[in-house]
């Protein structure tokens, strides 16, 4: 089962993202706003979503740096709809 953290996207959508990973066999750790120690709660996933129009620079900044930090691929995303997750998922879990 892979690991995947979303940064981003809406909150009344949080939901939908896990259940459209759950589809692909995927566990998500959804992040629509910014937590408090937010580099520690992305853990070690196997892929970082950013929907980059609904998130903050410096959430983006702090998941980017934490990814690099972990060696962790980051995919990047204008839009935060449930069908631009699910031709992410697609592309890159299969």
């Amino acid at each position: 089962m892979s690991k995947l953290v979303i940064i981003g996207g809406h909150d009344c959508m949080a939901c939908k993202y896990r259940e459209l990973c759950e589809q692909y066999n995927c566990k998500a750790k959804v992040f629509t706003q910014v937590p408090k120690n937010l580099e520690q709660k992305i853990g070690n996933p196997d892929m970082v979503v950013l929907f980059t129009n609904t998130v903050s620079h410096r959430m983006v900044n702090c998941a980017v740096n934490e990814a690099k930090r972990k060696k962790i691929n980051v995919v990047r995303c204008h839009t935060s709809s449930a069908a631009a997750l699910k031709q992410i998922l697609e592309e890159h879990v299969g």
